[in-house]
C-alpha cells in the first residue's frame, strides 16, 4: 500500500510539472502544430547589428584630422 501511494504520489507530481510547463506555452504550441513557423531568435545578429551602428556613428563624430580635411578641400 506505501509503494502505491508512492508511486501515485510521484506520479501526481510528475503530472503537475508537465501540465505547469505546458499550460503558459498552449496557444504557441497549437500554432506550431498548425504549421506556422515562427521566425528564428538571432539575439547575436541584432546585438550585432546595433554594434555595427554604434561604430559608424562614433566614427562619424570623430574630428577630421587637418591633413585629411585639406585633401578633401583640394578634392
Amino acid at each position: 500500500m506505501v509503494s502505491i501511494m508512492i508511486f501515485v504520489g510521484a506520479f501526481a507530481v510528475a503530472a503537475g510539472v508537465i501540465v505547469a510547463t505546458v499550460a503558459p506555452q498552449w496557444r504557441r504550441i497549437v500554432r506550431l502544430m498548425d504549421g506556422h513557423v515562427e521566425p528564428a531568435f538571432m539575439p547575436l545578429a541584432q546585438l550585432a547589428t546595433a554594434e555595427r551602428r554604434i561604430a559608424v556613428r562614433r566614427w562619424a563624430a570623430t574630428p577630421v584630422p587637418a591633413a585629411v580635411r585639406r585633401l578633401r578641400e583640394v578634392a
